[in-house]
């Protein structure tokens, strides 16, 4: 049987980060997953790294808002009728966790992560030789009423003035300056000049794995599910055989629930899901920077493989079969702003983001478990704050003093 001290469960960006951050600080980790790193959430994403994500995306409150939602009436949201009656208690914790109250005090919990998010990306990017995949170019939200336009910079100056979240407001001629390609169905816009994007972000990840592995980390994969405690600590079975360790982390996002629910917790992870689709782009055009139809909460990004087009939100079971109307509504959107082309692939991607109703992520010790800790829930920012997050982690586990009060993140919350 291979000893090892510490197993993380999930090879996303949340997962590869814990377990580069551990193996830093002298620990000898195997990471595990079903998949190759990267081959799940991390993979289909827009690729940012959201320095203004300070301030969550709450559950809507305004009744005739709900209503459109409810029916499909609108393209950023699809609900599944039939998912209702398993969802509906998470649901209903979301809505309550989303009031101003409730929202700024996930705010002022999200900060001190959001904050160091891109600079502990870098500190993994350099070594791992990423650099090159970095844009540094913010993103842009676009808008096609001026009314809209107006709304949102009025709530972007109270998000600037409380959280320090920077913007820059755009008028149509800023707007072309800036994406050349657009067309001109834009009133203007909003620059996010903090956050970055990668053109790969599956790439990203599988880079920071192969640093892991080049450092003497061992991958193997295996069924999470697999795990036992035993004696002296924890085990798992792999086709190569067990693996025990005194430590395990549970990294492994929307299935996180697969391993912590047999042993005894009920935390209300919820899913959101979520589809992107590649396209060409027509004659010469191209985007500088990721874009966000802000009115119809789809989002445009240049990609290695083209323009990835990625949709709002889908509320349905984790693992209920892929129903992309999302992508068919948007694309013809899509396409009264920019010039997409034919699909640059056959069938469109679906990933799945682990929610947790308060829209913080749960990072620290199980409280009835010696040796168990956990490192999931990120929400829409698993790709943004997986680095912090492990930092975070790695700092608890290995008894340093945290860069920040985890107490925010506590698992005893729920």
């Amino acid at each position: 049987m291979l000893r090892t001290d510490v197993i993380v469960l999930g090879a996303g960006m949340v997962g590869v980060s814990a377990a580069l951050h551990l193996q830093q600080r002298g620990r000898s980790v195997v990471l595990v997953d079903r998949r190759g790193p990267g081959e799940e959430t991390s993979y289909g994403n827009a690729g940012l790294i959201q320095r203004e994500g300070v301030v969550p995306y709450p559950f809507p409150r305004d009744i005739a808002l709900l209503a459109r939602y409810a029916f499909n009436q609108l393209p950023e949201s699809n609900l599944h009728w039939s998912a209702l009656p398993r969802i509906a208690p998470w649901l209903l914790r979301y809505w309550r966790a989303s009031t101003p109250a409730e929202v700024a005090k996930t705010a002022r919990g999200a900060r001190p992560l959001v904050e160091r998010c891109i600079i502990e990306h870098e500190a993994l990017m350099a070594p791992a030789g990423l650099l090159g995949l970095v844009r540094r170019t913010g993103y842009m939200r676009v808008y096609r009423s001026a009314s809209a336009l107006e709304d949102a910079l009025d709530k972007q100056r109270v998000d600037r003035e409380v959280y320090g979240v920077n913007f820059e407001p755009l008028d149509a001629a800023k707007v072309a300056a800036l994406e050349p390609h657009l067309k001109d169905t834009i009133a203007g816009g909003i620059l996010m000049p903090d956050p970055v994007s990668v053109s790969d972000p599956g790439a990203l990840v599988n880079g920071y794995a192969t640093l892991f592995e080049q450092r003497g980390g061992r991958f193997e994969q295996a069924d999470a599910r697999s795990l036992e405690a035993g004696r002296d600590g924890w085990i798992i079975g792999t086709p190569r055989g067990p693996i025990a360790a005194a430590a395990v982390v549970l990294a492994l996002g929307p299935w996180s629930d697969d391993v912590f629910r047999p042993l005894g917790y009920r935390f209300p992870l919820g899913i959101k899901r979520g589809y992107h689709q590649h396209f060409k782009a027509l004659g010469n055009a191209t985007l500088n920077r990721p874009v966000l139809d802000a009115e119809f909460g789809y989002l445009l990004a240049p990609m290695t493989r083209g323009i990835r087009l990625t949709t709002g939100a889908e509320f349905a079971l984790r693992d209920a079969p892929p129903t992309p109307v999302q992508l068919a509504r948007v694309t013809p959107l899509a396409r009264d702003i920019f010039p997409l082309g034919e699909k640059a692939e056959p069938a469109p991607w679906l990933g799945r983001r682990p929610c947790l109703p308060d829209m913080l992520p749960i990072i620290g010790p199980a409280p009835s478990h010696r040796g168990l800790w956990f490192n999931f829930g990120h929400h829409h920012l698993g790709f943004t704050l997986g680095p912090v997050a492990g930092r975070l982690l790695a700092e608890m586990m290995t008894g340093e003093k945290p860069f920040t009060d985890p107490s925010p993140y506590r698992a005893e919350r729920f």
